[in-house]
């Protein structure tokens, strides 16, 4: 496997993963209530409304770890010269299929 398809497959696994953790939030989302006149206020109401909070926290910080790691793998593979390899073959993860 080259360089670029290895980038590639990271890249794909990254964002297979934001996919997945975007329709978990949006599924969250269908079943959560927020007072009509200000969608930023906490809902009294929610007894773990501060859990919640933190866990979308945690969500979203995951997520810009695994965009971060996606685009430093791809800054990387475009530094590369054309003909040179950034990976060890030896090193090579499978890709998953789907």
């Amino acid at each position: 496997m080259d360089a670029l398809t290895a980038a590639k497959a990271r890249i794909e696994r990254a964002m297979n993963e934001l996919e997945r953790k975007l329709l978990e939030l949006q599924d969250k989302s269908k079943t959560a209530t927020l007072p009509d006149d200000d969608l930023f206020a906490p809902d009294p109401s929610q007894a773990g409304s501060a859990a919640r909070v933190a866990e979308l926290e945690a969500a979203g910080q995951e997520a810009a770890s695994a965009l971060a790691a996606a685009a430093s793998a791809v800054r990387e593979i475009l530094e590369q010269p054309a003909g040179e390899s950034i990976t060890d073959p030896s090193d090579v993860s499978e890709v998953e299929s789907r």
